[in-house]
């Protein structure tokens, strides 16, 4: 029985939630049986193709510098998919959805979305194109139900929607006591220092300067806290002018954009976030499968990952100024911190793993490769 091909269609391989996906979930899917390819359209966010390609993905650059350029892509897209026999098409994102929408007119190939955000956040053209064009494809799938449930809000729907919960390696991503010490030492965080983390694109949405903020109202009471933010983005400069304002410089860390994060992870006791919003944030289901506690606001798919109380503390999105009096009841018991920190680890490997969600994509690509047209 020959593989089914499936083409993954994104606009960029930079360290993102989305992005990140893609080469973990190849290291588990059944090889024998599919065959993998991955188009992407921004050359200089590559971060993601080393990994794809040693987890046996196949990668094609079609370059474009903006929007406009990826969707006059769509003929070359086209032949990749005639020529390498492509079964399924998974686009995730919203203008690799487009494209794949405009493919999947052309051709009839089985395509999928992946929607990892609310739609009411969408730039007002970037929601209209989606209105328009969202049932030119066989199947949406929202990361959360939150997600799903904006899609069935927002759109007069033609086609199928379902939810797919995004998942984390828990075998790979386990907590590594000689990262810890490694990664401390590399920084200048003492050894028994409390550290706050956080791992994310640096937009609006991810509120780092309010972070900074919670983190400066803790650091008074604190002097052995520190703090670790990984990432990039367009946000940088006013997100660091933030941290010189509060004075911050010599307490939170900035190591930049990090194509492997599990050394901060692990040097991480409590993993903070202060969205505004979120679909279902990558980078919280790996924070807690190696072992960070969690305090967090409820944006989005948070509240179906973390049971508050149980799995970790929660805050109203409004209320992110709350954020710093959790976390000092978690400073103030090592029992406690120790407790939430296993908590996030079971949490994620009852209920999120990678294994869970290959499983459920591996039945969507059979289902659609056997609608396939020939």
């Amino acid at each position: 029985m020959s593989k089914i091909k499936v083409l993954h269609i994104i606009k960029s391989l930079g360290r993102g939630g989305a992005e990140m996906l893609i080469p973990e979930t190849l290291k588990i899917h059944d090889k024998d049986s599919f065959e993998f390819h991955t188009a992407y359209f921004l050359p200089w966010k590559d971060q993601m193709v080393e990994s794809i390609e040693n987890a046996g993905g196949n990668v094609t650059c079609f370059s474009a510098n903006n929007n406009i350029r990826l969707l006059q892509r769509y003929s070359e897209v086209i032949e990749y998919c005639k020529t390498n026999h492509i079964d399924v098409i998974h686009c995730h994102l919203p203008w690799a959805g487009f494209l794949g929408r405009l493919v999947y007119s052309k051709t009839g190939i089985p395509t999928i979305y992946s929607e990892h955000n609310m739609q009411e956040r969408y730039h007002i053209v970037t929601k209209k194109i989606n209105q328009f064009t969202f049932n030119s494809q066989s199947l949406a799938l929202g990361v959360s139900e939150d997600v799903t449930k904006s899609i069935k809000n927002n759109i007069d729907l033609k086609i199928p929607v379902r939810t797919l919960l995004n998942g984390v390696n828990t075998d790979s991503f386990q907590k590594d006591s000689n990262f810890k010490e490694a990664t401390r030492k590399e920084l200048g965080i003492p050894q028994d220092a409390v550290v706050l983390g956080n791992v994310a694109v640096f937009r609006f949405q991810k509120r780092l300067v309010e972070w900074l903020k919670v983190f400066k109202t803790l650091e008074k009471r604190n002097k052995n806290l520190y703090g670790i933010i990984v990432g990039a983005g367009p946000l940088e400069n006013e997100i660091k002018t933030e941290l010189k304002r509060l004075n911050l410089a010599e307490k939170v860390l900035f190591p930049g954009l990090q194509t492997n994060v599990k050394p901060y992870f692990s040097a991480m006791d409590i993993f903070m976030m202060s969205s505004s919003f979120e679909g279902l944030p990558i980078a919280l289901l790996e924070s807690m499968s190696m072992e960070c506690a969690v305090v967090s606001t409820d944006a989005g798919g948070i509240k179906e990952v973390i049971r508050d109380k149980k799995d970790g503390l929660i805050c109203p999105v409004d209320k992110w100024e709350e954020l710093g009096e959790l976390c000092q009841t978690l400073i103030d018991s090592p029992e406690k911190l120790m407790n939430f920190k296993k908590a996030a680890r079971t949490r994620v490997i009852e209920s999120f793993s990678l294994e869970r969600m290959v499983n459920e994509l591996e039945s969507i690509y059979k289902e659609l490769a056997n609608s396939k047209i020939v």
